[in-house]
């Protein structure tokens, strides 16, 4: 359902919550308009809280000339997902709430932004040793894969695997969300603007002319002050 030539986002968000859900009591502006990272194929992302739905759903659709992805949960529903999100170290619906622009209150917003920002603050879980352990055996077997690999259809994609579990590693041995795809490295620079520029140099390096040098001691130097690479004497599963 299209509705003419595309307006300013805040404007659009809030003409969409006034006439797709008239009756909430409170929704937000998240995502990459408001972080003023937005991109030409930029949706708008809006979380709305309406206590009439007895669950949560995520509805796509085309208004006010945007793409719009709307989160609509219920006053106590979002929690599962702040659980869930939590669990998996990947922060999305807290972060959007935590950083969305208020479009309509009644009076419900307030707390769940401070319990957003609270979790982001606490950040995740910290890794056991055991599992310290077990993602050094995986980095090092996949980097054990790359060093041997002559294949370069096949290395591409080790290289890939490579750059998402090291990433994992870092980010979460320091106490840190992690993500996927854009925000992998979007994670990684709110940890280390410095080490983000080495870890996408090196990946670019083999990418661009099959040097494998620098992801190499990129790994090595991620994994030796954990006991660095790990094959011998490795068990998983053993009682």
């Amino acid at each position: 359902m299209g509705d003419g030539n595309k307006l300013n986002p805040v404007e659009a968000a809030r003409l969409f919550v006034n006439k797709y859900f008239p009756h909430c009591e409170g929704a937000l502006l998240a995502g990459s308009v408001i972080r003023g990272e937005a991109t030409e194929t930029s949706d708008l992302d809006i979380v709305v809280f309406d206590k009439q739905f007895h669950t949560s759903y995520r509805e796509s659709m085309v208004a006010f000339g945007w793409r719009i992805e709307a989160f609509v949960h219920n006053l106590t529903s979002y929690k599962e997902y702040f659980f869930s999100d939590y669990e998996r170290a990947q922060p999305s619906m807290p972060r959007m709430v935590a950083e969305g622009i208020i479009l309509k209150d009644e009076g419900v917003i307030g707390p769940i932004k401070e319990e957003a920002k609270e979790l982001l603050d606490k950040g995740p879980k910290e890794w056991s040793t055991e599992l310290i352990n077990t993602k050094r055996y995986f980095i090092t077997d996949a980097l054990d894969d790359f060093i041997g690999c002559t294949n370069r259809a096949e290395a591409i994609f080790i290289a890939s695997s490579l750059a998402e579990s090291v990433s994992e590693f870092v980010l979460r041995i320091n106490k840190r969300w992690v993500g996927t795809s854009k925000w992998i490295i979007r994670s990684l620079r709110y940890y280390d603007v410095e080490f983000t520029n080495q870890f996408v140099e090196a990946f670019d390096e083999f990418y661009k002319n099959e040097d494998k040098q620098k992801i190499i001691q990129l790994v090595d130097e991620v994994l030796e002050p954990h006991g660095g690479r790990l094959f011998e004497g490795f068990s998983l599963g053993e009682s």
